[in-house]
Order: structure tokens, then C-alpha cells, then sequence
């Protein structure tokens, strides 16, 4: 399957450039009758782990999100207008959608069919498109947060809502291309009652008074962001804003109520900027902070912290702690804005790419500060010497760091086998060449998506010699390959009574972090 907003090029051609993708503009000819009559637009992108998820035959360039909150009644009255650029002719194409009250579609103006099937959108318009032609799609739509679905991006607070579409639920809110290959440009209006703030990812561009009291909120995403990545908070809100390192803007959207309690815990962000900045460059986007969701609920969301791009959700209660309980954990969440925001997976396959970089230099943070982990150790070689002991074991249980499936996406596998993968590569090539793979994987694949044959293939390149058997050892074998510089590391034989998968809750997100 070709992933459109992948870069397919050779990693040699890429080496110190910036992939920048962006889609032109096409004028409509009419009238569109004769040659090719079109098909229905394919209905998946076959991803190995979600395979029904996304939508083929066109790419999104941009969406427009107009949301309006009801208090009394808890709904959302909403319009997504999504501009597309087809790539084949087409009668008819779909959206990602589930749990959506739609109640009309306009293509380029005119009156679309429709119909929701499964977690389909399937939009027909009145005259088929042509391959190359720019539309706009505007989808008129009610949804209920507080609704009972198999899925849901909605976080339901006492005051209003917070979303966490990933991996497979941002369509749970609005419409979309859900799929983290096909990334796109973002703006926001988020409408609220009086006493409540609208929310959304980037920059703050507008704020209205309504004539009925209400007041709209304005947000624009300067960079192109996946859907999963989808921002929008509604509630008693405060937002805090301070300076980052050289003059970033930093913003917390913080509970009115816990503003001063959760001050100590937001003032860390600036240092955690500044440490990780030294190692893979600039903060790539306009702004950062945090959203401590208000909400108490334990059963809120399963997750202790979630990456949205430039905002990311936490439990308040957590981020009360001392610094040595959460700083690993902010810094994990932090790395997401570069692996899984900047550089998002071509496939959910490719999750490694985004949780092993996360802990690994969320470990990495830690045991610099003398912070015991969750084991009582201290250093990244004991710690990655436990693991690799536990690898053939997590191997059969949760099968190869690259190779999840749906149900054991989220397992340790992810996380500290990936960090066990970049551990073993930068024992092989030195820590001045491991740098140097991570800034150029950055560089090549920046607002874009990568697939982990794009970073072997850039790990080759910047070594001047083939990485591909050494990498895909670790990151598809089904046995953990020697620890180079520890020939006398071992690995714990694999126990069948204990072969069960290695997820913390048996749930999905954040909690298998070794960061916690």
C-alpha cells in the first residue's frame, strides 16, 4: 500500500533537507463527462494494525473544525470542511466516522448523498471527481461525548470535554481521514457559554463575543498534524503563558480551580525544553504546554499523560507529585513532539518509532538526576540489562518490537523494547553516530510520516555502511539478538506458563511507560 504522505525517496537523497509536502491547487473544468467513469473510492489504507482504518483515491490538505458546546444539554453542534486533493477519478469516497449524527454534506456547494455504514462515512457526490481536482467537503454534524460507543476520542469532564483520538478515535469526533500517513493542516472555532474557554492545538488567532453572551474561540495549527494528534478542550479553564528557551511561547491550559497547586509542576517545562533541545534540535512547533484534564474520574481515560500536538493531556492528580515522581514522564510526553508529532509512523506497526524514543530519552533524563526508576535502578545499563534479559520472553508474548497487532500495540514491547533496539544501535556505532541518525531521521521526515524502513535506511546512510540485518535483527526477530559490548548479558528462557502479554492494564496509551 503507498502511504501518501510518506517520503519515498532514497534516504541518500534526503541526507540535510527538510521534506516539506504540500499540496497545489487545481482549477475545475466542466464539464466532467466522458473518458474514465470512476470508482468508489477504496475504503482502508490496509494498515497491518488497524486495517480498516483510512480511506484511499484522495489526500486532505487541510481541515476547518467549527465546534459549539451546549452545557444543558452536554452536545455538540459541529462542521467539519475538509479541502481534499483527489488522486484518482472518483463517483464516490469515504470518511472515517462513528458515533456522528450527520445531518448534511455539501461538495464544492452542492448537496452530497450519504450514507454511515460501520465506521464509514460514504459521500457520494453529485458529480464524480476528477483525479487532480481540489474539493472542499463540508460536513454538517451533531455528536453526543457522553455517548456509548465500542471506541471514543471524548473525554467527558463535569464542565465540558478534552479528546484523545489516539490511536483509531479522532473519527469518534469529527470526520476525518483517520490514519496517521495523511497529515494535514488544522484550524479551530470552539464555541462556549459564558464562564467556560474553548481549547484547541497551535495558536490562539481570534477571540469573539457572540451577540447571545457566548464567546468563539479561534485556533490555528501552523504545522500539518495527524489526526490522532487533535486538540479540543472545553471547561473552566486558566491559561498560564510563560517563555521557553530562546523566547518559545509556552502555554498551560490549567483547571481555574487548581491553578496555584499545579504551578510547581508546570514551571518544569522550560528545563525539560532546554535539555532535550541540545540533543535533537529546536522545538519544532509554535508553542508548547500542558492540559491537566479536570477531571478526577479515574475512569476518565486510561492513561496517565497523552501527546496532542503542542498541548498534552495529563491527570491533574498526577502532575501534584514531586519532581522526581513525574519529571521522566514529562519528558517522555515532550519527545512525542518530535517522534509521533513532527515525524508521525507511516503504520500503527511503526509505534515503536514514537514510545521507544519517548522513554528512551525520558530514562535517559531520569538517571542523569540520580531518580531511581520503578525497579530501584539508577543507571540505563542496568536497566537495559533487566530488559534484555526479559526480551525472548516479550518476544513470543507480544511478538517483535516492529510487528504488533491491535491487541498488544501498547505493551512493554513498544516502549522499553524499543528502547532496548536504540540501545543496542548506539552500543554499536557510538554515541556521536547515533545522534547524528537521530537529527538526520528528524530532518529527512520533518511534518511528514516514516516507516522504520526509513530510519534503517537513514541509520545506513549517515554510517556509511548497511545497518538493515543488524536493525531488522532487533526489531523482527523472534530471538534477542547478542547486546553489543555485553557479550555477557543473557537472556531468561522463555517460560509458556507465564506467556502472557506484557501490558501493565491490558488497555491502551501510556501506562506500560518506563518513565512511571
Amino acid at each position: 500500500m503507498r502511504y501518501r504522505t510518506r517520503v519515498t525517496a532514497p534516504a541518500a537523497a534526503l541526507i540535510g533537507t527538510a521534506t516539506a509536502l504540500t499540496v497545489g491547487s487545481a482549477a475545475h473544468a466542466a464539464p466532467r463527462t466522458g473518458g474514465d467513469p470512476g470508482t468508489p473510492g477504496p475504503e482502508t489504507l490496509d494498515d497491518q494494525v488497524f486495517p480498516a482504518l483510512g480511506n484511499d483515491g484522495y489526500r486532505v490538505s487541510s481541515y476547518d473544525l467549527d465546534l459549539a458546546y451546549d452545557p444543558a444539554t452536554g452536545l455538540v453542534d459541529a462542521t467539519a470542511t475538509l479541502t481534499i486533493r483527489t488522486d484518482r477519478r472518483l463517483t464516490r469516497f469515504s470518511l472515517d466516522c462513528l458515533g456522528l449524527d450527520i445531518r448534511s454534506i455539501h461538495v464544492d456547494g452542492c448537496e452530497a448523498g450519504f450514507e454511515q455504514a460501520d465506521e464509514k462515512l460514504r459521500i457520494t457526490p453529485a458529480e464524480a471527481l476528477r483525479a487532480g481536482d481540489r474539493v472542499t467537503v463540508c460536513v454538517a454534524y451533531s455528536a453526543d461525548p457522553h455517548r456509548a460507543l465500542p471506541h471514543t476520542g471524548w473525554v467527558v469532564t463535569p464542565d465540558g470535554f478534552a479528546v484523545c483520538g489516539q490511536p483509531n478515535s479522532a473519527h469518534t469526533v469529527f470526520p476525518c481521514n483517520d490514519h496517521p500517513s495523511d497529515k494535514a493542516d488544522f484550524t479551530f472555532r470552539v464555541t462556549v457559554p459564558g464562564g467556560l474557554r474553548g481549547v484547541a492545538n497551535g495558536v490562539l488567532t481570534r477571540t469573539e463575543t457572540l451577540a447571545d453572551g457566548r464567546t468563539a474561540y479561534s485556533y490555528r495549527s501552523r504545522s500539518p498534524m495527524a489526526t490522532e494528534l487533535v486538540q479540543i478542550t472545553v471547561g473552566d479553564y486558566v491559561v498560564k503563558d510563560r517563555q521557553g528557551p530562546h523566547g518559545l511561547p509556552l502555554r498551560d491550559v490549567v483547571p481555574a480551580a487548581r491553578a496555584t497547586a499545579l504551578e510547581p509542576a508546570l514551571s518544569l517545562t522550560p528545563g525539560l525544553v532546554e535539555w532535550l533541545e541540545a540533543r535533537l534540535g529546536a522545538y519544532p512547533f509554535e508553542t508548547y504546554g500542558l492540559l491537566p484534564c479536570n477531571s478526577d474520574d479515574p475512569n476518565a481515560f486510561d492513561f496517565t499523560g497523552l501527546e496532542t500536538q503542542t498541548l498534552t493531556l495529563y491527570k491533574p492528580n498526577f502532575l501534584l507529585q514531586e519532581e522526581k515522581k513525574i519529571g521522566s514522564h514529562m519528558m517522555h510526553e515532550l519527545v512525542h513532539s518530535w517522534f509521533g508529532n513532527l515525524v508521525s509512523p507511516a503504520t500503527w506497526a511503526d509505534l515503536w518509532l514514537n514510545e521507544g524514543h519517548a522513554d528512551f530519552y525520558g530514562l535517559l533524563y531520569r538517571y542523569e538526576r540520580g531518580w531511581p526508576d520503578s525497579l530501584g535502578l539508577t543507571t540505563m545499563e542496568a536497566r537495559m540489562k533487566d530488559t534484555y534479559a526479559r526480551g525472548d520472553q516479550w518476544r513470543q508474548d507480544s511478538g517483535p518490537v516492529a510487528a504488533p497487532n491491535a491487541v498488544n500495540l501498547f505493551d512493554s514491547q513498544r516502549y522499553l523494547g524499543g528502547v532496548l533496539v536504540l540501545y543496542a544501535f548506539r552500543q554499536l556505532v557510538g554515541e556521536d553516530v547515533f545522534h547524528a541518525v537521530e537529527r538526520t531521521f528528524l530532518t529527512c521526515f520533518r511534518n511528514s510520516s516514516a516507516a522504520t524502513e526509513d530510519y534503517v535506511a537513514v541509520a545506513s546512510q549517515v554510517c556509511g555502511q548497511d545497518q538493515s540485518g543488524f536493525l531488522r535483527d532487533w526489531l523482527y526477530g523472534t530471538t534477542t539478538p547478542r547486546m553489543p559490548g555485553h557479550p555477557d548479558w543473557t537472556v531468561t528462557p522463555v517460560t509458556p506458563s507465564l506467556a502472557t502479554p506484557h501490558s501493565l492494564r491490558g488497555g491502551h496509551y501510556h501506562d506500560n511507560s518506563a518513565t512511571l
